[in-house]
């Protein structure tokens, strides 16, 4: 069986020949073209894709969203200043700015100034949801539907849940509490506003090309606990659980913080499988401990490697116990995925990476 067949034989409720592997290797990738070690457009490329091939590594992330957003009715510009990047949004109710500087040395972006920075900003912010529509964008999908072959599977992404995309994204968690204690009706309706809006961005996933779809939550629970969870997200993520299932697709979310405190509640959505679960020792439970948390419901558990196995500072000696040992709670029941939780680094020792696949085929076997 090639990974495609693995993975969508074990999704689909069948047992593969052995334990699916699957990484994201989008991080080291930003990092090898920062260096100048591949192209520009290397991650859009059939290359890419024969990179996983030659790692061995089966491939379904980096899937769009296949939808853009219009303005109608107010302006964004957008500018650089060194390593700044800003973006300014003007409403007739107000002006929001943000501001992500790029950190060359970790090859990734930091938010500076978010959008949002108190229930002030919410007006604007609402007015912003309410006059954006959303259009079809379909050219990287199908661009990537020409790659894959049998190396993977064909993801894109809905909205995150309206508090996530505060939490995450706009706001910052900080603030969101804030606004949480002083202005919590202003902030509820901002949120109702966000749900209603961005339904037909995740009306046009749904009905996308895509073989399986993302809720790209980035949940960590030492920030959602249960009671925001069943109050804001909840129900979000159950609509759209249940669209995804009746389009005959695959669902997931995207969780890869803390587990305790929140991996009961996801479980219970109606996801087909939850992504990027970081284990102990770097997360907070071990992976011998997560069939507890299913409380018998259906859903695969798909993660494992925590990304800093993979960098210089784990030793070979742990990786490999630590790959052995999930393997073994992994290989019992084809309820499980194994991926990386939640990217390879940039400082990656490549020969980890291609040791996974000859592992798998020694140790992953059902």
């Amino acid at each position: 069986m090639n990974p495609r067949d693995r993975v969508l034989t074990l999704l689909g409720g069948g047992q593969p020949d052995r334990v699916p592997w699957f990484g994201d290797l989008d991080y080291w990738a930003t990092a090898l073209i920062a260096r100048g070690e591949r192209p520009p457009d290397f991650k859009l490329s059939a290359d890419y894709l024969e990179w996983h091939r030659d790692l061995g590594v089966g491939f379904y992330l980096q899937g769009p969203e296949p939808f853009r957003g219009v303005p109608d009715g107010y302006t964004v510009r957008e500018w650089r200043e060194g390593r700044d990047h800003f973006r300014e949004i003007t409403t007739p109710k107000g002006t929001l700015r943000e501001c992500w500087r790029d950190m060359p040395e970790s090859h990734t972006i930091s938010p500076v100034e978010h959008l949002v920075k108190s229930a002030d900003d919410l007006p604007a912010y609402r007015f912003m949801h309410e006059h954006t529509t959303y259009q079809p964008h379909m050219e990287v999908l199908e661009r990537r539907r020409g790659q894959i072959g049998g190396q993977g599977i064909l993801v894109a992404y809905l909205p995150k849940s309206p508090l996530m995309q505060l939490v995450a994204l706009d706001s910052g968690i900080m603030a969101v509490a804030e606004m949480f204690a002083e202005e919590k009706d202003e902030l509820e309706a901002t949120l109702r506003v966000l749900a209603e809006s961005r339904a037909p961005a995740a009306r046009i996933a749904v009905d996308s090309i895509a073989e399986v779809l993302m809720i790209p939550e980035n949940l960590s629970a030492e920030m959602i606990g249960p009671s925001w969870f069943n109050a804001y997200m909840r129900p979000w993520q159950e609509e759209w659980a249940a669209e995804i299932r009746r389009a005959g697709k695959h669902s997931c979310v995207h969780m890869d913080g803390t587990l305790r405190g929140l991996l009961r509640e996801e479980c219970s959505v109606g996801l087909t499988f939850l992504e990027a679960l970081t284990p102990a020792p770097v997360g907070d439970v071990p992976v011998e401990e997560w069939d507890s948390y299913r409380d018998g419901h259906d859903v695969v558990l798909w993660g494992g490697l925590p990304g800093v196995y993979f960098s210089p500072t784990v030793t070979d000696r742990e990786f490999d116990r630590h790959l052995r040992a999930t393997l073994e709670v992994m290989r019992r029941e084809p309820r499980y995925v194994l991926g990386v939780a939640d990217q390879v680094p940039p400082d990656v020792v490549e020969d980890r990476v291609r040791r996974v696949a000859s592992m798998v085929e020694e140790f992953g076997r059902y």
